[in-house]
């Protein structure tokens, strides 16, 4: 029996990566930099925030402390993407160093201990953490989308009013197991 743990965490990360992209590409450019008041994060800011630590916590995490010497984490909430576009290019940097740090990890590495912060963690930990970190941003993400589009929102989920007639469809088909490819 194989472990299916990185396969899943895997599948998660990029369910997490869609999602704000599918929120993202709903916006324009001035959308992105719309906040609520002084105090909270624009998307445009939150993303910073997720590339600044995915590059920090990604690069060499197995052998170097996840919260690097050049990080400069106060400055991710400097709102400074001119556009979507140069959002969308420093989103994609963030994701593929992880994706590039995290799909060679063996199941024998899982229980190796990585620093953060000079804090130990087993590589699942670090995984755990860090996926439930981005997952609430993105979550903040698509609320502020949903803020600003309003009626014009279009649904990452379940629409509202119609989880009857979604229900009705899945459970006509047949039972399936849900299974996790490798590329």
């Amino acid at each position: 029996m194989t472990n299916s743990y990185l396969p899943s965490i895997i599948k998660q990360f990029e369910y997490y990566k869609g999602l704000g992209e599918k929120t993202i590409n709903q916006l324009s450019d001035e959308n992105i930099h719309w906040q609520y008041n002084y105090e909270s994060n624009s998307i445009a800011t939150i993303c910073k925030h997720i590339v600044g630590n995915m590059l920090s916590r990604w690069t060499n995490f197995l052998t170097e402390d996840g919260e690097k010497t050049w990080r400069k984490r106060d400055q991710e909430f400097e709102d400074t993407y001119k556009n979507k576009a140069e959002l969308l290019c420093a989103w994609e940097e963030g994701w593929n160093c992880l994706f590039d740090a995290i799909k060679p990890i063996k199941e024998s590495q899982l229980e190796d201990i990585i620093y953060i912060r000079n804090q130990g963690h087993t590589v699942t930990e670090a995984l755990n953490r860090q996926l439930a970190h981005y997952a609430s941003h993105v979550g903040q993400i698509m609320f502020l989308g949903k803020m600003i589009k309003g009626k014009d929102w279009q649904s990452l989920s379940i629409p509202k009013g119609e989880s009857i007639s979604y229900n009705q469809e899945k459970f006509a088909q047949e039972k399936e197991r849900k299974h996790f490819t490798e590329d």
